[in-house]
């Protein structure tokens, strides 16, 4: 599915977009899946551990901004964290010693609303004893610069582990702007059409902004490591973090290479989601506009 060339863009820059690797049957199943969870939220008035809800929501007119750990509710999700495709190029990208799912979600922008994320990096959330990690965008639509797709600043896995904590010293998940300590209008939107993925590398600075257009962005998420990569804050169930080993085979020896880290403590006291974190940020760089009234 990649060449030498798309390995070596992916360690200069610190992403990577591969079109047309999802198979257009396998691509309707995600969508149907997704609509009907979508169209499940109008039973729900408040965040549960599937749905994050946009402000707004009403269960006459649900609206759903995160599909929380799909692989671990909705089949079709896992099938795809299986994908032979998406399994051979992170592979190439991560290593001889397999990949492993940590997580997943669906983020979803509605037409003319759509919430932003603000920047950070995913290593912020999740150091591990390697950084052999990514995610992997999988575009259940057209993304293009309108309807707010991730924007990645080259080249920013390769510097620190930036500040995410708020001003109260809680971690927020989100860099604060005003320190001026990378270059945000440098950042590339990772765009394709529908059934593309991209895959950034777990220090990449990254974001997204509000959906302006008239058309929907749904990006399903997985975050996925190296086999021999362990997470810092520890391991709850050593069997289920060996079943989610796509490729490779259960080990028990780490592979320790230094990297920046800052670790996500004192907790966020908004968990539940990266939205939730990032409210108590201070500063943020992307502003939010509400829907036309119609």
């Amino acid at each position: 599915m990649i060449t030498d060339r798309d390995v070596a863009q992916y360690h200069e820059t610190g992403y990577l977009v591969v079109p047309d690797v999802i198979e257009p049957d396998l691509l309707g199943r995600l969508r149907a899946a997704l609509d009907g969870l979508v169209a499940n939220a109008a039973s729900v008035t408040d965040h549960t551990d599937v749905y994050d809800l946009e402000p707004g929501h009403t269960p006459e007119s649900p609206k759903v901004r995160r599909i929380k750990l799909p692989h671990s509710h909705t089949p079709v999700f896992w099938e795809l964290a299986q994908y032979p495709r998406m399994v051979e190029i992170m592979n190439r990208l991560l290593g001889p010693s397999g990949a492993r799912l940590q997580s997943s979600k669906i983020n979803l922008k509605a037409p003319h609303y759509g919430s932003p994320v603000e920047w950070h990096q995913d290593w912020a959330f999740y150091p591990h004893t390697n950084d052999d990690m990514l995610a992997v965008g999988v575009m259940l639509d057209d993304a293009y610069l309108e309807n707010g797709p991730l924007l990645v600043v080259p080249g920013s896995h390769k510097g620190p582990t930036w500040d995410h904590h708020d001003a109260q010293g809680y971690f927020c998940g989100a860099m604060d702007p005003t320190r001026n300590e990378v270059d945000f209008d440098s950042a590339v939107p990772l765009t394709g059409k529908a059934g593309s993925m991209s895959f950034h590398h777990v220090r990449a600075v990254h974001g997204s902004a509000q959906n302006v257009s008239d058309k929907p962005r749904r990006l399903l998420l997985y975050e996925f490591s190296a086999g021999d990569a362990f997470p810092l804050m520890g391991i709850k169930d050593w069997d289920q973090y060996n079943r989610n080993l796509v490729s490779g085979t259960p080990i028990n020896t780490p592979r320790i290479v230094p990297a920046p880290v800052r670790m996500p403590l004192p907790p966020s006291p908004r968990p539940g989601s990266i939205y939730e974190n990032q409210s108590t940020a201070q500063n943020k760089y992307f502003a939010r506009r509400e829907p036309a009234k119609v």
